[in-house]
Order: structure tokens, then sequence, then C-alpha cells
């Protein structure tokens, strides 16, 4: 009986943290049930063969690092008493939350939603949700702590009335044992590291990450920022000029990351066509349509057309059909689509310095908060604006719970409702005007409370949107993408109405793609395909006959050329594109003509070649094979761009 009297509070608190972390991990990242934004999922025997033993291991030598400490600060005589096993559940158990808390931000969620139902009270709200409202994530977290301090002093003082005798009975642990669980993650964390997805979901948790943190400490011999334990592998532990990722130093003689022989520059870019108006300056109308698909463009559903406004400009104007976002996330696109680079510098060329400087008067109307991942900031946005209005300025009337940056959104409507305020006729056109409008109604979930419906049947709710729904969650989808393109109609009806239509340049595009479980995933920015990366890309000018393929950066020079009168830009070969940053990317890749994608994951060196479908590992390719030469194509572009990235960025 002593033995389970001893075991007990080890087990308690071993599986109540370990049920939190699951729960919390799980809502953020999806490891296991997947879903919008997430790539990485752990569904196969193999993979629970890494994770489920490194997890346990790793949050079992946690609780037992928390028992040990605790016992050496109580000392060998009072350890295992009532009040030793109290002090063991309450400290673990409130220290390891509140990191996890923290860790996640959990109270961040109660914080907005609190606040979010006091602003749909206003006008006749209750007492007890302006309540709600004032507790923010610093009062909640003082709640909490004093609910916990409240129920330590009731349980101590009933532990020394009733308990004043109790003891555990003997206690076998030791830091021996501790170094022998640590010591058992070493392998684990090996194997993991064959297993992208086992890795990627045993980082999400705080003791595994811990452990691979120190590990990887131990093994980073050259301190190249790589070791046994990164998910790249380092191949040469103890030279820090050689490592992967490395930049490549252009004609050093030394293959630096490894992959493609040593660097070649060769000649930069040209720079960016200058502006050189007309006597009677074009307006510019460019919108960006969050999430939009490019195979949005004459898509029919259930027999009706989701895009019939896009549709009809399409017709007058010139559709390209190779467009493509560089990234797949809506801070970088944004900062692609004005600044013409794949990463411009902050305080750099953009479209609304050049139009600023050209006289022109700046307009933005965004559903979004231009301020998230520091896009207006990089751009000039906000510093050029005449007129800004964003989501972050309408917060109390955004369109779901989180008031968090990355979650705002405004209904389409109010940003309707705002340009009007602004543009009631043709006089309010008196000089060139730059006028950009995001629409935010493709983006997940999809779909709120006041969206309108579009296609028949019923819309999938936020709770709803899973694989097993996947016919009614890509319903709900195209009913946004609908609302969209009726949005767009809106404002070309306002630019005919006020007789400005035909003296404008209408550019309309996406930031990115969206999948809809292609290949069992939902969202964006994790996969390099044609679902999440292709965009609409259409211009109401005909003459701008742009030849694909096309990437964000270029629309700079293509909106410049186009105000200036000199017709399209040259074609290219190929747009690049990267999943995470440009220095250390997972997976890099480029689309040419006809939507040809080649990819490298970098992680595991397979490359996928998508007209032939094959996926080949870089090293088996053989010197001077058509496949090679592709491949290497890659790998130099990829370099390139972050030798401009480098010279581009600030000194």
């Amino acid at each position: 009986m002593s033995r389970l009297k001893f075991w007990w509070p080890l087990a308690l608190a071993f599986a109540l943290t370990l049920a939190l972390e699951l729960a919390l991990v799980e809502r953020k990242n999806a490891i296991f049930g997947g879903g919008f934004g997430q790539s990485k999922v752990i569904d196969e025997p193999g993979e629970w063969l890494v994770f489920a033993p490194g997890l346990v291991a790793a949050h079992l030598a946690l609780i037992l690092a928390c028992f040990l400490v605790l016992r050496a600060l109580h000392g060998r005589r009072r350890a295992g008493g009532a009040v030793f096993c109290l002090n063991f559940l309450f400290l673990t158990l409130g220290a390891i939350s509140a990191l996890l808390i923290a860790k996640f931000q959990a109270l961040a969620y109660f914080s907005d939603a609190m606040g979010f139902e006091l602003i749909r009270s206003l006008g006749g709200g209750s007492l007890y949700t302006a309540a709600l409202y004032v507790l923010d994530e610093a009062t909640l977290l003082g709640l909490a702590a004093a609910g916990a301090a409240a129920a330590y002093y009731l349980c101590y003082r009933l532990a020394r009335r009733w308990l004043p005798e109790w003891r555990a009975g003997p206690d076998p642990l030791r830091w021996r044992h501790l170094l022998g669980l640590l010591l058992l993650a070493v392998p684990l964390a090996l194997a993991a590291g064959s297993r992208p997805d086992a890795r990627y979901g045993l980082a999400r948790f705080t003791a595994f990450g811990a452990i691979s943190l120190g590990l990887h400490g131990l093994t980073d011999f050259d301190r190249d920022g790589y070791s046994w334990f990164t998910a790249q592998r380092d191949p040469s532990p103890f030279d820090p000029k050689r490592h992967p990722l490395a930049l490549d130093i252009p004609g050093n003689g030394i293959d630096e990351d490894g992959f493609g022989g040593d660097f070649r520059l060769g000649a930069a870019p040209g720079p960016a066509p200058a502006l050189r108006l007309p006597d009677r300056p074009r307006h510019l109308v460019l919108i960006v349509l969050e999430s939009m698909r490019g195979d949005a463009i004459g898509k029919i559903y259930e027999g009706r057309p989701v895009t019939p406004n896009l549709n009809a400009l399409a017709r007058q104007g010139f559709w390209v059909r190779d467009a493509y976002s560089h990234v797949g996330f809506t801070t970088e696109s944004g900062m692609s689509i004005f600044g013409g680079a794949l990463r411009p510098r902050r305080g750099g060329p953009s479209l609304f310095r050049d139009l600023k400087a050209a006289g022109y008067r700046i307009g933005v109307f965004s559903a979004a908060p231009e301020d998230f991942g520091g896009i207006s900031e990089t751009v000039g946005m906000r510093e050029s604006a005449d007129l800004y209005v964003d989501a972050d300025l309408l917060k109390a009337e955004r369109a779901h719970e989180s008031a968090s940056l990355g979650s705002l959104a405004l209904d389409g409507r109010i940003v309707l409702r705002e340009l009007d305020r602004h543009f009631r006729s043709a006089a309010d056109w008196a000089r060139p005007t730059f006028l950009y409008i995001n629409i935010q109604e493709a983006h997940f979930p999809y779909s709120h409370k006041d969206m309108p419906r579009f296609l028949p049947g019923r819309l999938a709710k936020r709770s709803e949107i899973k694989a097993a729904n996947r016919a009614m969650v890509e319903r709900t989808y195209w009913n946004a993408a609908a609302y969209s393109d009726w949005l767009v109609g809106q404002v070309i009806a306002r630019l005919k109405a006020q007789g400005v239509y035909d003296r404008s340049l209408i550019l309309i595009t996406g930031d990115h793609g969206e999948a809809l479980f292609e290949e069992g995933f939902l969202g964006h920015g994790h996969v390099i395909d044609r679902a999440q990366t292709q965009v609409p890309l259409i211009l109401s000018d005909p003459a701008l006959r742009v030849a694909g393929p096309v990437g964000l950066a270029d629309y700079r020079s293509i909106v410049l050329r186009g105000l200036s009168g000199d017709g399209p830009p040259p074609p290219k070969k190929a747009v690049f594109q990267h999943i995470g940053t440009l220095d250390r990317p997972g997976v890099v890749g480029m689309v040419e003509a006809g939507g040809i994608w080649t990819t490298l994951n970098l992680e595991t060196e397979e490359l996928w070649f998508s007209d032939s479908g094959r996926r080949l590992r870089y090293r088996e390719l053989k010197a001077g094979s058509p496949d090679k030469a592709r491949a290497d194509r890659l790998v130099d572009e990829w370099a390139r761009q972050r030798w401009l990235a480098r010279e581009n960025s600030p000194p």
C-alpha cells in the first residue's frame, strides 16, 4: 500500500500536465487531426512508434526533475509526507500549467472572446458582459493565481489536521533515474530526425523541445547553428563555413550549402522602370482578394458561376493565367505585391512611395490589419496614405471573435461603406488616385454570421471544418469566393457610376491560394502546388498582355509600365517559391510556363517534378542528366534570391 501511496502523486502530476499540453498543442497545431494550415500530421504507425515513446520519456523526465528538486528542498526527513505531496502537486501542476498557458497564449482567446461579446451587446448590453470585458489576460491570470493560492491554503490546513502522520512510504527515486530518462531521449530524438512529422510534433512539446535544444547545443561543435539534432543535420560538424542552408558565396570555389556546386551569381536584374506619367494620368485601383485560388476565375459550382464579375473583367481586359505567390502567407505576399521584390527592405521602393512622389492621392480601404507582420511599415502604406481605413481601426466591427491582429477581419460591406464616405462623385477623383482595397471573405473559416448566401446548401460552421465534411467545406469556401466577387462588382459599379472606370487601371489578384483538402490538406503556406500558390491576376487594360509565369514581385513593374503606357514587361522563365523564411526554408521551388513545378525539400533532399510526378533524392541524380540540370537551376535561383535580398537589405 505504501508503494501505491508513493506513486500516485507522480502519476497524477504526469497525467494532468500531459493532458493539458496535449490539448493545447492539438488546438494550436492540430498534429493529430490535421486541419487549417497544418501539413505535418502524425498519422502513420512508424511516426507513432517514434512520437509516443519520445513524448512519454521527455515528459516523465520533466515530472521526475520537479520531484527530485522539491525533495531536495524539503530534505529527506520531511519528504514523502502529506505536506510534501501537497507541495509537489500544487507547485508542479501550477508551474507547468502557467508555463503552458503563457506559451500557448491560452488566455488571449478568452479575453478576446469576452471583448467581442461586449461589442455585440453595445446599445443594450448587460453589466455582466461589461464586467467580462475588463478581464484581460493579466486579470485572468491574477484571478487564477488567487484561486490556486486559496485552494492550496485550504488543502494545507486539511492535510495538517487530518493527515499529520501520513507518509507515502519508501522513496526509491534517485538522480540516476532522471539521467536514464534523458539518455533514453537521445536515440528517440535521433530517430525522430528521419520522421519529419514526428519530429515536428515532438518539438511542439515543452519537455522534448528543451531536451532537443540541449542535445543540439552539445553537438553543434562548430557553432554554425546546425548539429546532429536539427531538422537538417550538419554533414560538416567541424567546419562552420559549410552546413545545410549556408549562404553560398559566389565564385569562391566552395560549395557552402552542399547543393549545386559553387554558386555563380550572373547578371543582376535591372531596376524597375521609371514612372513617366502622361498629361492625364490614369487612376490605379488595386484589389487584393485574400486566399483566392487561381482556378476561381471561370469556376462553375453546382451549375452556378462563382465569379461572374471577375469573368466579365477578364473578358474585357486581360487574364494572366500563370500568376503565383512566392510564399503562401499574407505578410510576405503583401510586401512583394507593393515592394516589387521577393523580400523588399523597409523604407525601400514601393508602389505607395512611387505614386505618392508622383502626386497621387492614396486611399487604403482594407478588411485586414495592414500593420500585421510589418506590411504597412515596409511598403510605406500608412505614411503615404491620404485616406486610411483598416480592420484594426474598426476593430469593434470585426467579423470574428478574436481581436488578435492575425485574426482580425471586416465584412466587405463595411469596406464599401467606408469607400462611399470618401468617394461619392467624379469630383472626389480630381487628382490621380491610387486606391488599394483588401477583401478578406475567402480566408479561413470562410464564413461569418453576416455573410450572404450565393450558393445553395448549408455552409459549414467553424467546428465543422474537417476532412469528413469536405463537400460542405468546399461549398463554404466557394460561397465566400462568390461574395468576394460580388464585392468586386460593387466597386466596379461605383467606378462606372462616378465616371472614372475608363480612366482607371484596375488590377485584381490574390495574395496566395487555398487548399481544400487536396492531398488531405486544408489551408495555405505549407505546400508548393497549384492550389496553394496560383492566384488570379486580371488587368482591365487589354493592352497589358503579360506573359506568364508572373510572381507577385513582378506586379510593381507591371503597374509602373502600365501607368506609363510602356506595355507589358518581357516574359520571364520561372517564378521562385519557398516555404519558411528565404534563408532557412523547408522547401524551395520554381514554377515555369504552363504550371510546371520543380520543388526540393531541404530536410529530406527529395525533389518533385510535377510534369512527370517523379520524386527523387538530390544526391541520387546523375551528373549531366536533365533532372540534375533542372534541380540545379532551382538551387541556383534560391541562392540568387538570397543574394538579391542580402543586397536589398539596409547596411
